[in-house]
């Protein structure tokens, strides 16, 4: 398995338009796609972007903690969020806060990057946060340093998927969807996904994409996509 990039992280959340409100208006994104079940958000089409699906609530944060978005001030980002918005300032260099009453929480962290509010990171809690490190890397995924946390974390394509000792308990109500990354080949991934018993949840063959899903660690769902020369969003 062979990853290029963190394409997007997927939520279900029950009032989608409320985040995609929040995020266009104050983390510079504009809606890439809408359709009858989903909002597909991003500062780039073809960069780290956030995919929001309808879903009855209330929602349960279960395994995701957070997803950190890249800017190269983080002082001018957070000029631009609403006033009276509760930011927490953990470490320098970063801010983090939680978008509606859904458990959505997103965070800043200035680095480095030539798009700005590109994906940095995703957190996911974890009962053995180095071991389900080593099994993302059975994916595909690269080891990686720790970042500023202290997690163990893997990386593709210049951003992180980190993992922070907690348990997520096995809710009915999810909020994470999928974490999906970017490949050349879709069937190539589906091919590897036998070989190594990698159990498939689905094949999706869609008008710009092609992708499988997998279950990874942890029972998250991980998307090989691979983009259609037809992919021509903005």
């Amino acid at each position: 398995m062979n990853p290029m990039k963190l394409d997007h992280v997927a939520y279900w959340v029950a009032d989608r338009d409320a985040v995609a409100e929040f995020v266009t208006s104050q983390l510079g994104m504009h809606v890439i796609d809408r359709t009858e079940t989903f909002t597909l958000v991003g500062s780039n089409a073809r960069r780290g972007k956030l995919t929001l699906f309808d879903a009855a609530g209330p929602r349960e944060r279960g395994v995701l903690d957070h997803v950190a978005l890249r800017v190269s001030s983080l002082d001018a980002a957070l000029a631009g969020l609403q006033p009276g918005l509760d930011v927490e300032r953990p470490r320098p260099g970063e801010a983090y806060f939680d978008v509606g009453g859904e458990g959505v929480r997103l965070g800043l962290v200035e680095a480095a990057t030539d798009v700005e509010f590109d994906l940095d990171h995703v957190a996911l809690f974890s009962k053995t946060p180095e071991k389900t490190a080593g099994e993302y890397e059975s994916l595909g995924f690269a080891p990686a340093a720790s970042g500023p946390s202290g997690a163990p974390r893997v990386e593709v394509g210049g951003a992180y998927v980190e993992f922070h000792q907690g348990d997520s308990g096995t809710p009915k109500k999810p909020l994470l969807n999928h974490l999906a990354v970017l490949v050349e080949s879709a069937d190539e991934h589906i091919a590897a996904a036998n070989d190594l018993r990698v159990e498939i949840d689905n094949v999706v063959d869609a008008a710009n994409t092609y992708a499988v899903f997998v279950w990874g660690p942890e029972h998250v769902r991980v998307e090989y996509v691979e983009h259609k020369p037809t992919f021509s969003l903005n």
